[in-house]
């Protein structure tokens, strides 16, 4: 058979191939998952145009017909949790069945490394995966694809959460998802998509961000590098070098990575790694991210709600919970008050609280200086799970941390008020408050002496401010401090001024 009679042939094949489509779905559905319960939950997936196409499952039955692109999707009657486990049967042209399906509560669990960061790295990991039976926590993760183009499927499964599962999974995911497995006494799905490293930018859709009309400079800078990058050259050269090393017997070094598959360009990842799973149904979304936008941290004070609005309105089950983790302390502590890109990003976190459902865990007691992945992601867990076991589960649970509410001057001294304090506000380890600056008109902020005034109030002062109108605490990469409510939550890091920041005019 000569090449033409191939290609021929191939072409006959992938036209009967298109012509007598299988009905399929995306791998977010599949044997072993879990489907929220108290809702309708939306199922999907392609066959041929005009196909007709049932989907069975737990007494309930729907039909749908594929439109002309292929595309179906039916929704399912509100199933109970505690039914099951279930098989879901699609029938079309063929039939597509999926067993063990349970029904409980369904959780995204995003970000970058710190939501990647897996359970065989946390602490205590061997005792951990040891431990981790729990057959009615079920795992999947996402890969990591990077592209412009909007992706319909991703390569991955459920798995029944088990010492041979869950030692890769997303240590903060699973840690969060077995406190409300074992509280709350229902199934759990977890769906792991973090990306290490990835800015926020990259979870957003292109046309939404150029929509805004504010990040111009930051899109220029895409579209410059877009216009002439060549990562096969570079790849090319890459090798040559790498031939030229290892013949002289020096270091070869890294390959380049190519930035247009990465994670820091704009709608890279929502088209890549969240695109194929919006709709699913879910309860909410847990999140820890920020450490790559922190040189751009104003920025931010309008990039992160974005976002959520984003996925929000996409997801189309109205303004479903979103909890975050606030940045950690990490990098050297410093004695001496200090302008800050981590404290100003971590207000930036607190200011998106503005929306509706949402929650921060403050974790400034936790993080290692010494390394951007604090190994203690059991307590993370914990502050991300108690939010969600208050507000969504009516668990009777302490869940906020005190954060600032207003300040009054009293003479050469600021009294801070503090909401959130539970039964009151406590200092760790010593009895003083430390980790307050204060300052006067000239804007420049000294150690403050500090001391609890009551329940919920901190006053402040410095023998070198006279006149005192401004108090910042915990206001540093990585601060010293000691101030919580007496139910173990650390205060939220907070200014009473509303000075420039050093990131104010960064855009890109």
């Amino acid at each position: 058979m000569n090449r033409l009679s191939i290609c021929l042939t191939a072409l006959v094949l992938s036209i009967a191939s298109i012509a007598n489509a299988d009905v399929t779905l995306p791998n977010i559905f599949g044997s072993h998952m879990v489907l929220q319960q108290g809702q309708k939950n939306k199922v999907w997936g392609w066959a041929d145009a005009g196909e007709n196409v049932t989907v069975t499952i737990g007494g309930q039955t729907h039909s749908a017909t594929a439109d002309k692109d292929g595309n179906w999707s039916v929704k399912l009657e509100s199933m109970k949790v505690g039914s099951g486990p279930h098989k879901m049967s699609v029938q079309g042209k063929n039939e597509v069945s999926f067993d063990d399906i349970l029904v409980g509560e369904v959780w995204i669990c995003s970000g970058q490394s710190n939501m990647a960061w897996s359970v065989d790295r946390a602490n205590d990991p061997k005792l951990e995966i040891l431990a981790a039976k729990f057959p009615n926590i079920r795992l999947i993760s996402v890969p990591q694809v990077g592209t412009q183009e909007p992706q319909k499927n991703f390569t991955g499964e459920w798995a029944r959460c088990s010492p041979e599962t869950v030692g890769q999974f997303s240590a903060v995911g699973y840690f969060f998802g077995r406190q409300l497995h074992q509280t709350l006494g229902v199934p759990i799905g977890l769906i792991d998509n973090a990306w290490g490293g990835s800015a926020c930018e990259a979870w957003i859709p292109r046309d939404v961000l150029k929509a805004e009309g504010r990040y111009e400079e930051l899109l220029k800078k895409w579209t410059d590098v877009e216009a002439d990058y060549d990562y096969d050259a570079l790849l090319t050269k890459y090798k040559e070098r790498a031939k030229k090393a290892r013949a002289a017997g020096k270091p070869v070094g890294r390959a380049p990575r190519n930035l247009l598959a990465g994670n820091h360009r704009p709608a890279n990842i929502y088209n890549g790694v969240l695109k194929p799973t919006i709709g699913y149904g879910i309860r909410g979304a847990i999140w820890y991210q920020g450490e790559s936008n922190s040189g751009r941290a104003y920025q931010y004070r309008h990039l992160f709600p974005l976002m959520i609005s984003q996925w929000r309105k996409e997801w189309a089950q109205g303004d479903f919970p979103f909890y975050w983790v606030q940045l950690a302390d990490f990098r050297s502590e410093v004695a001496e008050p200090q302008d800050s890109t981590w404290a100003e990003l971590r207000e930036a976190q607190t200011m998106t609280q503005s929306l509706p459902n949402t929650g921060q865990a403050v974790i400034i007691d936790i993080g290692e200086g010494r390394d951007i992945h604090p190994r203690n992601k059991q307590d993370v867990a914990k502050r991300l799970a108690r939010l969600a076991l208050a507000k969504d589960y009516g668990v009777d649970v302490p869940h906020r941390s005190p954060d600032y509410n207003s300040m009054k001057v009293v003479g050469n001294k600021i009294v801070v008020k503090l909401d959130h304090v539970g039964s009151a506000l406590y200092t760790f380890d010593v009895r003083e408050p430390i980790g307050f600056t204060i300052a006067g008109e000239d804007k420049k902020f000294y150690n403050a002496k500090a001391k609890l005034v009551g329940k919920d109030s901190v006053e402040v002062w410095s023998d070198q401010v006279a006149k005192p109108v401004a108090v910042r605490y915990a206001w540093a990469d990585n601060p010293i401090c000691n101030l919580r409510s007496r139910d173990g939550l650390p205060a939220t890091p907070f200014r009473t001024d509303d000075w420039e920041g050093i990131t104010a005019n960064v855009l890109k």
